[in-house]
C-alpha cells in the first residue's frame, strides 16, 4: 500500500520560508510525476509544482520565482521549498504522485496546513 508521511507546515510570518516534506513508502509502479497540490475552502485543488521523470520542473505562474520543487530519491522524499509566502499561500498543501501512461495524480498524501500571517 502507498503510504505519505508529510511534514514542515505551520503558521509563518508574510516574507518568510518554509520546507514542506513527503516520505513515500509502497510504491512499486514506475512514476511519471511528483507534485504538490494546494486547496483553500471554497476554491478548487491547484497543482502547485511537479517535478518529472528527468527533473524538469513546473510551476503555477503564482508561485514561479518562490517555491522550488525537488526530490531526494535515495531518502524516498518530496520537497517544497516555500520562500517569500504571501497570506494568499495559506492552503493545505497535498504531495501526490502520478503513474507513468496516467493522465491524473491518483495518490495522494493526507494534507498539511500552511497558515502565513499578514
Amino acid at each position: 500500500q502507498v503510504q505519505f508521511v508529510e511534514s514542515g507546515g505551520g503558521l509563518v510570518q508574510a516574507g518568510g520560508s518554509l520546507r514542506l516534506s513527503c516520505a513515500d513508502s509502497g510504491i512499486t509502479f514506475t512514476i511519471g510525476a511528483f507534485g504538490w497540490y494546494r486547496q483553500v475552502p471554497g476554491r478548487q485543488r491547484e497543482l502547485v509544482a511537479a517535478i518529472y521523470e528527468g527533473g524538469v520542473t513546473d510551476y503555477t505562474d503564482f508561485v514561479q520565482g518562490r517555491f522550488t520543487i525537488s526530490r531526494a530519491n535515495a531518502e524516498n522524499t518530496l520537497y517544497l521549498q516555500m520562500n517569500s509566502l504571501k497570506p494568499e499561500d495559506t492552503a493545505v498543501y497535498y504531495c501526490a504522485i502520478r503513474q507513468r501512461g496516467s493522465s491524473d495524480y491518483k495518490y495522494w498524501g493526507q494534507g498539511i496546513q500552511v497558515t502565513v500571517s499578514s
